[in-house]
């Protein structure tokens, strides 16, 4: 399975990065890459449940709850990293449907139609593309291996939806020296 998330990690990596979205090499956060498990938690019984019937969704949310736990990072990390569940934050905000709306304008503010419209076609054309690779995985449907795939996309997702925020916000990552 390790050999399958690098995989999708470098797919997203290249794909954002060649349409300019993030610089290399890719902003990171400890802070925000640590609240990954207790987020992956509480989401998957949501994401699992919504996976059949809307696959790019299920995925494409992981993204933007990474962009929106960027921002809580950037914002106030002293009061959103002692939360207990920022995903069910989000997610109550405006309901599991409206979770891209939600993150766009009352999170990331984007309140102007044409940046939350770039926004929301980056988050699918990512989606898209994790998916494909999902379905293209040499793993049967419904077993563990598939879970541990499907999870393996959510984690470069949320990863890929910090490395844009931050990016967006101006962070760069530079040699030291």
């Amino acid at each position: 399975m390790i050999e399958f998330e690098d995989g999708v990690r470098r797919d997203l990596t290249e794909y954002i990065t060649m349409i300019g979205k993030v610089s290399t090499p890719l902003p990171q956060c400890p802070d925000v890459e640590g609240k990954w498990e207790q987020i992956a938690e509480s989401y998957l019984p949501d994401g699992v449940r919504e996976f059949q019937n809307y696959p790019t969704a299920s995925i494409g949310w992981m993204m933007f709850i990474g962009m929106a736990v960027a921002k809580f990072w950037d914002t106030d990390w002293e009061h959103y990293g002692s939360q207990s569940n920022l995903y069910e934050q989000l997610r109550d905000a405006k309901g599991y449907d409206n979770l891209d709306d939600y993150v766009l304008q009352s999170v990331l503010g984007l309140n102007n139609e044409k940046q939350a419209k770039e926004m929301d076609e980056l988050v699918q054309r990512c989606s898209q593309r994790v998916y494909s690779q999902l379905q293209h995985a040499k793993v049967e449907a419904g077993t563990i291996e598939a879970f541990n795939a499907y999870v393996a996309c959510l984690h470069q997702m949320y990863l890929a939806g910090m490395a844009v925020e931050l990016h967006e916000l101006g962070y760069k990552m530079q040699k030291m020296g």
